[in-house]
């Protein structure tokens, strides 16, 4: 599949998730964490930006940190890489 449809499916899929998480905060039925973790996730393994972001945001917690990397770097070994940027030099799930 070429990278550009990966990115806007993965892109769209992560907004959807977003968007459910923003309402699983308000509604009883949804689980809103869930979903925004999910959502934002999946748009840091499409975006340079919103992966600073996490990265950013999600330092000071080392367990939690780690947890997203991992996930990042599993989901990107499923799916192949979706960025933009070819120089992934300051992302780098391994560690």
């Amino acid at each position: 599949m070429p990278k550009e449809i990966k990115r806007v499916l993965v892109r769209t899929a992560g907004a959807i998730f977003v968007v459910l998480g923003i309402l699983g905060l308000a509604l009883p039925f949804l689980q809103g964490i869930l979903f925004l973790a999910i959502g934002l996730i999946l748009l840091s393994v499409a975006s340079s930006r919103t992966r600073k972001w996490i990265e950013s945001h999600t330092a000071r917690l080392p367990k939690f940190h780690a947890l997203v990397q991992k996930t990042e770097k599993w989901i990107t070994n499923n799916i192949g890489t979706v960025d933009g940027d070819e120089n992934q030099s300051d992302f780098d799930p391994g560690k």
